[in-house]
């Protein structure tokens, strides 16, 4: 797939050359310059130029981010909403149950599976290029970007204002909001597992109780770190692990057979146009019809 980029030079932009245009207007990193050189994708007034080409005011630069496809994933048909898309970012609602990635017993059931089969029915090529990701366990809101430039400007923005909320059922009655600072590091016996250690790097998570449900509390959380299962962690550390956790919590899948963690609002700038977005997701029918039976 090709996405093509437009720019006109501006009089605060004559003298400029093209390499400060693209890091300064377009906040391109080094990789994605270079991903353009090669590929022969800069022109300017419909002229190829070197990034050293200095423009004037009135020019037309002119990018082309060319791609093809995650050979490596396997079209496989899976369901999943879609909450936003355009030419660059895919906004999903992830069931539970799925993971985001192919792994070691999971190569044509999870997410990425499902975006391949989705974009070849549309005959489009991408990369698989998840901005956030959820474990299997987790139902919810997820971002994927369709070039590697929206890739890249989201990441950066994932680590700094990029806003995530999630949903979560803990098991306890927490009475007032709860902020857990304290480090996360990998535990000795397994490389799933995580625990708190003053070896780990620093996480932050706020949680704030929404409503008590007899020993059961519905509650929001949001993360100012983005450690491997930290939500699942902290509040685990804190007392008030999150239902059905059975690597944190209780064993026991009986009584709900997954963890009760819904991403549930999401709000970024788009790495492109610049415009404000939000979304949001409500909780999925397994929570709530868990809490209509208390």
């Amino acid at each position: 797939m090709e996405r093509i980029l437009k720019f006109t030079a501006g009089a605060e932009h004559s003298g400029m050359s093209i390499n400060a245009v693209l890091r300064q207007h377009f906040n391109m990193s080094s990789s994605i310059i270079k991903q353009l050189k090669s590929a022969g994708g800069i022109t300017v007034n419909n002229e190829p130029h070197r990034v050293s080409y200095i423009m004037s005011c009135g020019d037309e630069l002119r990018l082309v981010l060319r791609e093809g496809r995650s050979e490596l994933i396997e079209p496989v048909k899976i369901d999943f909403g879609i909450v936003f898309e355009d030419e660059d970012i895919i906004v999903i609602n992830k069931p539970a149950g799925i993971a985001t990635h192919p792994s070691h017993g999971h190569f044509t059931d999870t997410l990425a599976n499902g975006l391949m089969y989705y974009f070849a029915q549309k005959n489009e090529e991408h990369v698989f290029r998840a901005v956030n990701r959820l474990d299997k366990d987790t139902s919810g809101l997820m971002c994927a970007a369709k070039n590697s430039y929206a890739h890249s400007r989201l990441c950066t923005e994932l680590h700094n204002s990029f806003e995530r909320r999630y949903t979560a059922i803990l098991e306890g009655q927490l009475e007032h909001p709860l902020t857990i600072d304290a480090p996360i590091a990998r535990c000795e016996e397994g490389i799933i597992k995580r625990c708190v250690s003053e070896e780990g790097k620093r996480a932050v998570t706020h949680c704030t109780p929404l409503k008590i449900y007899n020993e059961y509390t519905l509650a929001e959380l949001s993360l100012e770190t983005g450690r491997t299962h930290q939500i699942r962690v902290h509040m685990s550390h804190a007392g008030f692990p999150l239902l059905g956790d059975w690597l944190y919590g209780h064993e026991d899948k009986a009584l709900f057979p997954r963890t009760a963690l819904h991403s549930s609002h999401m709000e970024f700038t788009h790495p492109v146009t610049g415009t404000a977005l939000k979304f949001d997701a409500p909780l999925p029918d397994d929570m709530k019809l868990f809490l209509q039976k208390l």
